[in-house]
């Protein structure tokens, strides 16, 4: 689990022009969250543009050993992210400085820049090619259609016994001519074990074809013929 806090001064800004004491409860609340974090396997990131010592206060900086800074204005500035300073003689456009718990020196690195362009295209490509596949079986754990309570077995696992919504299902996948655990999860309002057992089932029948590097899969079923 990755966690990014984007900006974190301004967030604590907003919160003090209401109320500085909710301000504070916030920072125990993600300094509770970062002790936390290191055991759970939980990994925390905190961003911000403005590093001045009422926002990156010691009390953060003893629960976030790991630091990293880019050009800063000043050497105050370096020294409130690293405790000395260099951060200020950085060349800006990804070049930083890295420290982490174990090495006393810092390490200069230089991070790649992704622009906006760039990253429209990447998700449109992905969109374009692949089929969410989202677990919502976590949120369904206990939905009336009994899902908390069935296996994740295939078909030859139950005996041959198929599940009592498979025609309906596999009516939905030759009509829609789309395959994917997600859909029939939004369609049937069953959870994922089910929807990917029934997915399984198809596979085995010969109605879908099996997942092709992308993920997807291939309806091989003829759509049904609709009596007029």
């Amino acid at each position: 689990i990755m966690l990014v806090i984007d900006e974190y001064a301004d967030m604590l800004g907003a919160l003090a022009q209401e109320d500085r004491a909710k301000s504070k409860r916030v920072e125990a609340l993600i300094v509770r969250l970062a002790q936390k974090a290191r055991a759970a396997g939980i990994h925390l990131i905190i961003a911000t543009q403005r590093p001045s010592v009422d926002v990156i206060t010691g009390l953060i900086k003893s629960n976030i050993p790991t630091r990293v800074a880019f050009k800063v204005s000043s050497k105050v500035d370096s020294r409130t992210i690293l405790d000395q300073g260099s951060a200020e003689q950085l060349l800006g456009m990804g070049d930083m400085l890295y420290m982490t718990p174990g090495i006393s020196h810092l390490t200069r690195i230089h991070g790649a820049f992704v622009d906006d362009d760039e990253i429209t295209r990447v998700v449109s490509f992905l969109k374009a090619n692949s089929d969410t596949n989202y677990l919502d079986g976590i949120l369904n754990a206990h939905s009336e259609t009994g899902d908390a309570h069935e296996g994740t077995g295939n078909t030859s696992d139950r005996g041959g016994e198929l599940d009592a919504l498979y025609d309906e299902a596999v009516q939905i996948v030759t009509s829609s001519r789309r395959a994917s655990i997600s859909s029939l999860q939004r369609r049937m309002r069953i959870g994922y074990n089910r929807a990917a057992r029934i997915i399984e089932d198809m596979e085995a029948s010969g109605v879908v074809s099996t997942m092709n590097s992308a993920g997807n899969r291939q309806v091989l079923a003829p759509e049904p013929i609709v009596n007029e």
